[in-house]
């Protein structure tokens, strides 16, 4: 197989490549003077079943545009078999119409990605699982849980004080895999979203006073809603609150948001690359995918199955 890296995280494909023992594929992607896209793959792919890593993270547009340029590539390339690894996805959130008149863009970049070249997608902790089914190609959809749990259980020794819980009822189903995992019980946050990035926590269910809270979710951005929840899990009588989240967008001020927050700790997964305030942070921290990631794309490649890596 033959492994490419775009721009945006490529320490991740790095570290996939020492774990599979595989050299990098040469490949330059680079910008015009107007920032216009433009790929050039430096070494021989025909026939090769080809794998390209890229997170459609922050410059988003700038990202998503070099991975379809890359599958058009390798397409015209003659490579025998294209899979776009996509660690963090970046529209997953837009997977439906919000109101009157608003596009469904999940939709709309999975058809992008199709046409551009892609036989099949590997991600991990899709936004709503239900986005694969927007695809008309083989799509796997990977869980960051083994690694939250076994992180988890190093650093919560003891989990008899433990309470995962859900910081919304869309992410239960998420929350209580992890939590059946360490054996804990799960409590979940009620709360009502005014507006896009800011959230007001109304209630919480589950007893957690005198608990230590682990919060679960998919995608911090602002960060709003993971501080607002640490603030009224406190108020309600947690001992320490802390969070794991697949994707660290972090976007505009979230890193000083959540150093300024009671979380003890934010962990996030290294989908998308740590930014200089987020290395600075004292309260947040990375784990690597790359293992699960490298693993899967071995199973892919092997034809074996890929399921079986959570099970």
């Amino acid at each position: 197989m033959k492994i490419l890296s775009g721009n945006s995280n490529r320490a991740l494909t790095e570290a996939i490549c020492a774990y599979l023992n595989l050299p990098l594929t040469r490949a330059a992607v680079k910008r015009f003077s107007d920032m216009e896209v433009f790929v050039e793959i430096h070494e021989n792919i025909r026939g090769e079943d080809v794998f390209f890593i890229q997170s459609t993270s922050y410059p988003a547009n700038d990202h998503l545009m070099e991975l379809l340029v890359m599958m058009d590539a390798l397409k015209r390339s003659s490579a025998r078999r294209i899979t776009a690894v996509v660690p963090y996805f970046g529209y997953a959130r837009q997977d439906r119409k919000s109101g009157p008149r608003t596009p469904i863009s999940a939709k709309l970049v999975a058809n992008l990605m199709t046409t551009a070249g892609a036989d099949r997608v590997l991600t991990i902790d899709l936004h709503a699982g239900q986005i694969q089914g927007f695809f008309d190609i083989p799509t796997d959809n990977l869980y960051a849980a083994p690694v939250f749990v076994k992180d988890i259980q190093d650093q919560f020794q003891d989990t008899k004080d433990v309470i995962i819980v859900s910081p919304d009822v869309g992410g239960v189903v998420r929350a209580r895999a992890i939590a059946q995992r360490i054996d804990s019980d799960l409590a979940i946050i009620d709360k009502r979203r005014e507006r896009a990035g800011v959230s007001e926590v109304m209630n919480i269910i589950g007893d957690v006073r005198g608990k230590r809270c682990i919060l679960i979710d998919d995608i911090v951005d602002s960060a709003g809603t993971l501080c607002n929840a640490a603030e009224a899990l406190m108020k309600a009588g947690a001992t320490s609150v802390s969070a794991y989240v697949t994707h660290g967008v972090l976007s505009g001020q979230a890193v000083t948001r959540v150093t300024n927050s009671p979380l003890q700790q934010l962990v996030t997964t290294d989908t998308i690359e740590a930014t200089d305030a987020v290395k600075a942070a004292h309260n947040i921290r990375q784990v690597t995918i790359a293992p699960l990631m490298a693993e899967a794309i071995r199973r892919v490649s092997e034809e074996k199955s890929v399921s079986s890596l959570f099970y």
